[in-house]
């Protein structure tokens, strides 16, 4: 270990060890995988030693997880990386407190934070807006802040459903060769949307909400010939969306409903002769009133510390002849 490594012991008196580890002690190799620091459970603590930033986020995550073991409120490895995320678990940022009007509630108690001034905006713009579009890149939490949000308004009562729509892009023509039913082919590019419910409803609930339309998960090319309303409505990786399918997407908008648009320009899978209907809205809607954009960028990631640096490496690299040979992929 080199001579600049920080050790950190996190008090672990009165945790349940066996919910602390997890089976095969899972959940500490999850901490010291997403943290790359060394973790060792011994005499009622948690030791961490690594890298001083690394070892200061992990104890963070590290003494929540002894909070939950100290209740008897089981976690898995999966659950640690969420905690991770600082979207849930973690000490909330300066003015996010429990009466902060951005805190949103979630069925069972849970809790979703912004952890960021970017991830305030957002949340903020939901409050205020019948439509609005959230742009940046992966990790900054647009299609969770979303979701969480279209949660608490369900279980609030203030709209009767959830629709979550998704492009189907990446399948294009060679749909036809996967294997199943047109569900099963399309599941796989929904399954995000699937998983970020089933990260905040129990997965039984999910299914029973989805089996009575309370919640829908479809494909965008779905919902033409449809009227939403008293519905909170989400279109995600909305950059692939054709300008067609966006305007199709749009008056689709019904009484009383909200919409969120989430979407990455770095990541646009379309043809390059296709516009994108999130570049063409950005253009054209920007004035529109009751509409609102928000940008993200890479001070509102919430995954893995590296995430951050990944994207900060490609910006940097933007517009370099060797690193840019299709800035659509």
């Amino acid at each position: 270990m080199s001579a600049d490594a920080a050790r950190r012991l996190v008090n672990a008196e009165g945790a349940d060890p066996l919910i602390l580890a997890g089976v095969g002690d899972a959940n500490l190799r999850e901490l010291q995988s997403l943290f790359r620091v060394r973790v060792v459970l011994r005499d009622d603590h948690v030791n961490l030693a690594g890298a001083p930033e690394s070892v200061a986020e992990a104890a963070r995550v590290a003494g929540h997880m002894v909070h939950l073991a100290r209740l008897g409120r089981s976690f898995r490895a999966a659950d640690v990386t969420r905690f991770a995320t600082g979207l849930d678990g973690g000490e909330p940022m300066p003015g996010g407190g429990d009466e902060d009007p951005l805190r949103l509630a979630l069925p069972g108690g849970r809790r979703v934070s912004p952890r960021s001034e970017g991830q305030r905006a957002y949340l903020q713009a939901m409050e205020d807006s019948d439509v609005v579009v959230g742009i940046g890149p992966a990790g900054t939490g647009k299609t969770y802040l979303a979701v969480a949000r279209a949660v608490g308004e369900l279980f609030r009562k203030r709209v009767r459903r959830i629709v979550l729509a998704r492009p189907a892009v990446e399948a294009g023509e060679s749909l036809g060769f996967l294997p199943g039913d047109l569900q099963e082919k399309v599941d796989p590019y929904l399954r995000p949307l699937y998983d970020a419910l089933e990260d905040m409803i129990p997965p039984v609930r999910v299914r029973r909400e989805i089996g009575d339309r309370t919640i829908e998960i479809v494909p965008l090319a779905y919902m033409r010939g449809r009227t939403l309303s008293d519905a909170f409505v989400i279109l995600d990786e909305a950059q692939n969306a054709t300008a067609a399918q966006m305007k199709m997407f749009l008056t689709r908008i019904g009484v009383n409903s909200r919409v969120v648009i989430t979407g990455d320009k770095t990541q646009i899978d379309l043809p390059r002769s296709e516009p994108s209907g999130l570049l063409q809205i950005e253009a054209i809607l920007r004035n529109v009133h009751g509409i609102e954009f928000v940008y993200l960028d890479a001070s509102d990631v919430t995954r893995h510390r590296l995430v951050k640096d990944i994207i900060r490496a490609y910006e940097a690299a933007d517009g370099l002849p060797e690193a840019n040979g299709d800035e659509r992929s």
